[in-house]
């Protein structure tokens, strides 16, 4: 059995993980270096059959390959877009995951699907024996790889600058999969319920700031107001940007901004929302004179959400989790 401090070490380790491969995804974003082939290579419109894929289709994905997509695939691997590809009613033949953490906001719509790691291992896709691989960035199948992929199976590159869009991602893979339709319509619903959503909000706390935080081995990351949680609050729900976010250089942005304690102090919000990682270690941190002045924290208006949470995320599903959130803890 694992010692407390061997287990805390574990746990650190697969957080620091965690962080670095969402600090990397979410840099690819904002590093587009043009690779994407032809203004219209990432997105695949396949005609007005959107209810299923009755044939093959020969699509062209965003590094310009001619992908031939089979009719109705029934193995698909879409690692880190399981969001849109369960949003459209699909579960994949495996899900992502790294140093053993999975995305646990998923975890009921893909109870018993196996994982596999973040990177792909090429030895791993051939043992899933997918019939269509989907995959988010250029970035993922450099050296080679997109070649050894798609020796396996048909294989679509979404590219960034779709896969930096949930919306966009989701339409994309609608097209894929002949489910156009149904894209269309998970997008509208999700549409009308953040306008369902702000409205609650707008009445019962009107346009306050909120940060959104996320503590993960002692450390501190703040979410910037285009992606994951900060795109929910900020763009569709229409809460204010505290003026750590609004003050941030868009080259320095990442999805997730390193803050250091000091600078924390600075923090003008009405709300924090502190996606905890480091469970009961976090105590330590949380009591630091620092935070403990912060105004938002002595008005006790910390809402504190568990690591397992949908806040880290990007997607139709997290974003109506987080949403759910708001109106649990804003709205009275």
């Amino acid at each position: 059995m694992l010692r407390k401090t061997d287990r805390v070490k574990k746990f650190s380790i697969v957080l620091m993980s965690i962080l670095a491969i969402m600090l990397v995804l979410s840099a690819c974003g904002s590093n587009n270096n043009g690779n994407t082939a032809t203004e219209n290579t990432g997105t695949a419109n396949t005609g007005t059959d959107n209810t299923a894929a009755a044939e093959p289709k020969v699509v062209k994905d965003a590094m310009g390959h001619d992908v031939t997509i089979p009719a109705n695939p029934q193995k698909i691997l879409a690692s880190y877009l399981e969001d849109p590809v369960v949003a459209l009613g699909d579960k994949p033949v495996a899900q992502w995951s790294v140093a053993n953490g999975i995305q646990d906001y998923l975890a009921p719509q893909l109870n018993g699907v196996p994982t596999i790691a973040y990177d792909l291992p090429v030895e791993s896709v051939l043992g899933f024996a997918p019939d269509l691989i989907i995959i988010g960035s250029e970035s993922q199948v450099q050296k080679g790889l997109y070649e050894q992929y798609a020796k396996i199976a048909p294989t679509y590159v979404l590219g960034d600058k779709v896969n930096n869009d949930w919306r966009e991602a989701l339409k994309t893979i609608g097209g894929l999969l002949g489910k156009s339709d149904a894209a269309d319509k998970a997008i509208a619903d999700y549409d009308q319920k953040a306008a369902d959503t702000k409205a609650k909000l707008e009445g019962s706390v009107g346009k306050k700031s909120a940060a959104v935080l996320w503590l993960v081995a002692k450390n501190f990351y703040l979410v910037d107001d285009t992606k994951s949680s900060g795109a929910v609050l900020y763009k569709d729900l229409g809460l204010t940007p505290p003026n750590l976010v609004s003050n941030m250089p868009a080259e320095a942005k990442a999805a997730w901004n390193p803050v250091t304690m000091e600078k924390l102090a600075e923090l003008n919000a009405d709300y924090i929302f502190l996606v905890n990682s480091d469970k009961t270690d976090a105590a330590e941190t949380l009591k630091n004179p620092v935070w403990q002045n912060i105004p938002a924290v002595k008005n006790k208006h910390v809402i504190e959400l568990p690591a397992s949470s949908a806040w880290l995320y990007s997607g139709k599903i997290a974003g109506e989790m987080m949403m759910d959130d708001a109106v649990k803890n804003l709205v009275k």
